[in-house]
């Protein structure tokens, strides 16, 4: 294998043709300071998708390298990103508890599965796939994704926790309710200060690392004023009878929810094992249908009294009397004070989404912190597989991976065109397929192009890929010593980290620009926006709605193209008659067909062409003006061969002009050709008009021919008084760029 076809397979070798320690300075630079927006970032994004944030460091530490290796972009910097980390979350919810192990296995099996169809495209050279997303419909998307994530984000600002609802516009409203009653000062303060931070440094010197700056400045407070002040305390320490029984009547509804879900489980394998030998309508199938359906009613009603209590216990307020933990004890805040106790410590009860400790209940006096991240790189092993579940993410792993892709090709193409450098999309999704394959190999999520930290490696001036490996070798040097150092960062600064990195998501103008190009495209644009929002956190019913309608108008647009009659117009060339108020001639019609004549559209050519005939009885030819079509199937042709007979039955004749060459062979060897008469095919319009105007108007009574003599209205300006005045005028431009 030569080193050309190496270089295909290993785009990275291409780094050191002509590499010098300049361009490795600049590499160095370059990766340094990506790795400092990395780090704090990754460990965001990573609470975004419901992992513990350390899985951020572990998705930052093998995908950049790989996807610098075998992708062809130079700067693309690879990583969590915010779109791909919500959407991990969404696919993720249902199926496990956000953080759980389970969840964790999920997290990475959907990441190899995001790989593979990544890969896949790549080697089958299908990157064009994505043209199935329309920038109207990701537009939509990323616009309420945006919103979506930085609302997502307003319970940590606040310091409050609530139940999730069935859609996230009801989460938020019970964020703010929580938020109006029992906002914690202390985190809303972190999130203010890391925001005050972040945009006063940006709005400095943009090379500053802002995020660094902000992480470095909280974390060092939260340390020195002890921010997090976590509890631990007995059941029985907890001086109320009816909060203690609420735990008890919690815990008991959970192992009751366990029992059931696990009774479900066995129901629908006995369901599916009667099912397969004995039929879905036989007596004890249905009996075990019914059996299902009771338990999910139970499941539901038990679930509905967790959600209940766990809200109830969140929102008690406990005064912590005494100073050290065996000692203390916990009143209700209310109580506590009227017996004059001193409730400068207000504990809350932290609840989960699984069964209390009743002998090791955690009490939050203060605020979240990361906590502890496990030191070392993480363990190199096969991903979990689970064919089940596998099955059961494949769509929303096929979203993601396009929706990522997209967003990465876009990314390069935008950075290729300021450096000149040629990207391939093929090689770019091998790459991206490949980082997120090998990532899941060291427990990484979904992974893709990160706007943000590209436009950060381009500015600092790096030249190849090697500044990303050097920014995952900073991350393996954090993962290795400096760990330690996160304890304290406070999850407000992460949520306020995200808000400010999705706040470029935003564009407004992308909508604006829909419109003008197409309404329609603006409708879907909106459309789309409008139901990912509604629909959230079921994200995929957004998109797929997008899809849906972009493809309905596309197959209606092809089932009914543009057809116009043509006339001379005042700048000599021959223009819809009815847009320009042009006169028609009574036995030509010119007839402009804009679009492919496939089995979906031939009925609508015919009747178009049927009731101009039928309008104008001194008709004697009609030329149809075929530059739009683009394709012509069996149907096409067919079409055309019986159009011809009919107007060669009421005595009219038949010419077309403008074929592409492709549909000219297609004519040809389907003997349509031969039919129509080569004679009768015209390269363009003027020619043809010039051949049968003669034959056509013999003993006709018309003077003024609208196809050959230009209206006096629409004549353009002459050269001298094109030279005297500088212009055609704006409206006259105006309409002839948009013929």
């Amino acid at each position: 294998m030569n080193v050309k076809h190496l270089s295909r397979i290993l785009p990275c070798l291409a780094w050191f043709e002509g590499y010098n320690s300049d361009k490795l300075r600049l590499d160095i630079i370059g990766g340094l300071t990506v790795a400092l927006v990395l780090v704090p970032q990754s460990m965001a994004y990573a609470q975004l998708a419901g992992l513990p944030p350390y899985y951020g460091l572990y998705a930052a530490f093998l995908p950049p390298l790989i996807a610098a290796v075998f992708g062809s972009s130079r700067q693309l910097a690879t990583g969590p990103v915010a779109v791909v980390s919500l959407m991990t979350a969404t696919a993720l919810e249902p199926l496990a508890t956000a953080g759980s192990e389970q969840y964790v296995a999920y997290a990475i099996l959907l990441a190899l599965l995001v790989g593979l169809f990544q890969f896949l495209l790549g080697i089958l050279r299908l990157g064009l796939v994505v043209n199935f997303l329309s920038h109207p419909v990701v537009g939509g998307f990323t616009n309420a994704a945006a919103i979506i994530i930085a609302t997502s984000q307003l319970s940590k600002i606040f310091g409050v926790k609530v139940d999730k609802a069935e859609h996230h516009y009801e989460t938020i409203w019970r964020v703010l309710e929580s938020a109006f009653a029992h906002t914690h000062w202390p985190t809303l303060a972190f999130a203010v200060l890391a925001f005050a931070v972040m945009i006063l440094l940006r709005r400095m010197d943009r090379r500053i690392p802002n995020v660094l700056v902000a992480v470095i400045v909280t974390t060092l407070l939260s340390w020195a004023l002890g921010y997090q002040q976590d509890k631990t305390a007995e059941l029985a320490q907890i001086e109320s009878g009816p909060f203690q029984e609420l735990v008890k009547q919690y815990n008991s509804d959970y192992h009751s929810l366990n029992d059931l879900s696990e009774q479900r489980v066995s129901l629908r394998e006995e369901y599916m094992r009667v099912t397969d030998t004995q039929g879905e309508h036989t007596a004890a199938a249905i009996k075990i249908d019914n059996d299902i359906e009771l338990l999910n009613l139970r499941i539901e009603h038990l679930k509905a009294s967790i959600s209940q209590s766990r809200r109830q216990l969140r929102d008690q307020g406990l005064c912590m009397v005494g100073s050290k933990n065996e000692h203390a004890r916990y009143y209700p805040a209310d109580r506590a004070r009227e017996a004059g106790f001193d409730c400068s410590c207000i504990c809350y009860l932290n609840v989960g989404n699984k069964p209390l400790d009743t002998t090791s209940l955690t009490m939050r006096a203060g605020g979240d912190v990361v906590g502890t991240i496990p030191r070392g790189l993480p363990a190199i092993s096969a991903p979990p597989w689970d064919t089940s579940v596998a099955l059961n993410l494949i769509p929303m792993a096929m979203i993601i991976s396009l929706l990522g892709f997209m967003e990465a090709i876009s990314i390069a193409k935008a950075m290729a065109a300021k450096t000149g450098q040629r990207i391939d999309p093929d090689q770019e999704l091998v790459g991206q397929g490949l980082a997120n394959i090998l990532g899941s190999t060291s427990q990484s999520y979904a992974v893709s192009g990160s706007f943000s930290r590209s436009a950060v490696n381009l500015q600092a001036g790096a030249v190849t890929g090697l500044s990303n490996v050097i920014s995952s070798a900073v991350v393996v040097i954090v993962l290795l010593f400096l760990t330690p150092l996160l304890y304290h960062l406070p999850q407000a600064v992460l949520a306020a980290i995200i808000m400010m990195a999705v706040v470029g998501l935003i564009n407004i103008r992308i909508f604006v620009h829909a419109w003008r190009a197409q309404r329609y495209d603006g409708i879907i644009g909106i459309i789309t926006f409008a139901g990912t929002l509604l629909f959230a956190p079921h994200l995929d019913r957004g998109i797929m709605i997008g899809v849906g309608l972009s493809l309905v108008l596309y197959l209606l647009r092809n089932t009914k193209p543009a057809i116009a009659m043509l006339a001379l117009h005042g700048d000599h060339t021959y223009r819809n008659r009815e847009r320009f108020n042009l006169s028609q001639c009574k036995h030509i019609a010119v007839i402009r067909y804009a679009g492919s004549l496939f089995f979906a559209n031939v009925s609508y050519l015919e009747e178009k062409v049927t009731a101009t005939v039928s309008a104008m009885p001194q008709l004697r030819h009609v030329i149809l003006v075929g530059n739009g079509i683009n394709e012509l199937d069996a149907s096409g042709v067919d079409a055309l061969e019986i159009l011809v007979e009919r107007l060669e039955a009421r005595g009219l004749k038949f010419t077309i002009t403008g074929l592409n060459d492709h549909v000219y062979d297609t004519m040809k060897r389907t003997g349509l050709l031969a039919r129509i008469g080569e004679n009768n095919v015209y390269p363009d319009v003027a020619r043809a008009i010039h051949s049968v105007w003669d034959e056509a108007h013999r003993g006709s009574d018309e003077v003024t021919c609208p196809l050959r003599v230009v209206p006096t209205s629409l004549v353009l300006p002459t050269a001298p008084e094109v030279r005297k005045h500088g212009t055609f005028g704006t409206k006259g431009r105006d309409e002839d760029e948009s013929k």
